[in-house]
């Protein structure tokens, strides 16, 4: 007996190409509207515009994680509502092929995913979360090398400013220079010149900077009057504020621990309550949102199937309203269970229990109760609801014309 027969292939194609292009297309979504606040986030820094791809990059883990059960599920239930519209079903379901046994690729697609999104979500994700977060921290400290504003006034620690007037050749030369320091014990110098350009030196702490044409003004509390001194060139060494080291993984944000890490903490009892109530939580709002795609083909199936005569997409419609009102029943389960108010496993696993009853009692009536169908009184309010609306339009386009 064959383990993959040639209705198993053909409903395979039917759910791959759906199951891809939703997938893409929700991570690409996901993806274009963090890209553009992470580049007004950039440009808002001064860094490289090559560090926005690297943020991005690891963002992906965890758009992923969100868009795989969608695209699952709308790739199974695309893919049956195909063949119910098409009759195929009715010619699979004559010749003995019962929903469970066309449920075999689907259960194939939902498991290898499945473990896929544990991957995801249990140890890829929380250390890319964590390189995204010493991104953003590198970034505001300036260890991704800042750029000095043209026409800005631009702060180097806390008693150093500048400001330029004119860069060119990607800031190897500056024109119209202006900087402003200041020491604790009151002394100050300011300095303007036509043009100068960065120098390296064998400190990592300190540049210089080398003016051309300008003037110096140096006062201290000490003079009765500042000194003035033009110059030709003059070297002006440039102390370079330190840049703190990043913290390290994890320090109390449980999305960046992997699961051993959460059932580690979560045992630990010398760590206080609080913290163990928050990664007990977030270890079982991950289980459930992992374990939730195996009930995804038969809610797919349940939602796919219209009553005979209608063309209704109102099935694709709740699975979408289904999946994101669980996910977010889920975030307020964990978020009640790391407060400690409820046990994070009754808090989680009890509406995933009534999900999958519901699920279960909805996949019963299709495959196993006579022309069963779990959203028919759905599907009737819908259809009358949308013959009241075009009965109304209608109603609304006639009068206008006799008017």
């Amino acid at each position: 007996m064959k383990l993959i027969t040639a209705t198993d292939a053909y409903i395979a194609r039917l759910v791959f190409f759906p199951l891809v292009g939703t997938l893409v297309i929700a991570a690409m979504l996901l993806v274009l509207d963090k890209m553009l606040r992470l580049f007004d986030f950039v440009a808002a820094e001064g860094g490289p515009v090559s560090v926005v791809w690297r943020m991005l990059a690891n963002l992906i883990p965890e758009y992923l994680s969100l868009g795989i059960p969608i695209g699952l599920l709308i790739g199974i239930l695309l893919a049956f509502r195909k063949l119910a519209m098409s009759s195929e079903l009715d010619v699979f379901r004559a010749v003995g092929l019962s929903y469970t046994r066309l449920l075999r690729v689907p259960y194939m697609f939902a498991v290898g995913l499945m473990l896929v999104n544990l991957a995801l979500v249990g140890y890829i994700q929380p250390k890319a979360r964590y390189a995204y977060e010493e991104l953003g921290f590198e970034l505001r400290s300036g260890a991704l090398g800042a750029s000095i504003k043209v026409g800005e006034f631009t702060q180097f620690g806390d008693s150093m400013t500048m400001r330029i007037e004119q860069s060119q050749n990607s800031g190897r030369e500056l024109f119209g220079i202006f900087v402003r320091a200041e020491a604790s014990s009151g002394t100050s110098l300011s300095v303007s010149a036509e043009q100068g350009k960065f120098l390296a030196t064998d400190d990592p702490n300190t540049i210089i900077l080398r003016l051309t044409n300008g003037t110096l003004i140096h006062n201290a509390p000490g003079y009765d009057t500042p000194r003035v001194l033009t110059f030709s060139n003059h070297d002006l060494p440039i102390d370079l504020p330190r840049i703190e080291s990043f913290r390290g993984r994890g320090g109390g944000k449980d999305r960046e621990y992997t699961i051993p890490e959460l059932v580690r903490i979560g045992g630990d009892g010398t760590i206080p309550e609080q913290q163990r109530n928050q990664t007990r939580a977030n270890f079982h709002f991950r289980m459930v949102e992992v374990v939730m795609m195996l009930l995804m083909p038969l809610l797919a199936l349940a939602l796919a199937i219209p009553p005979k005569r209608s063309t209704s997409a109102l099935g694709v419609f709740l699975s979408i309203v289904i999946i994101v009102t669980y996910h977010k029943i889920n975030e307020y389960g964990e978020d009640v269970g790391a407060l400690g108010l409820v046990d994070p496993i009754i808090a989680l696993w009890l509406p995933f229990a009534l999900f999958a009853s519901l699920i279960g009692w909805m996949y019963y009536q299709v495959a196993f109760v006579p022309g069963g169908q779990p959203i028919g009184t759905l599907e009737k309010l819908f259809s009358k609801s949308g013959a009241a609306i075009r009965g109304l339009f209608s109603f609304g386009r006639k009068r206008s014309f006799q008017e």
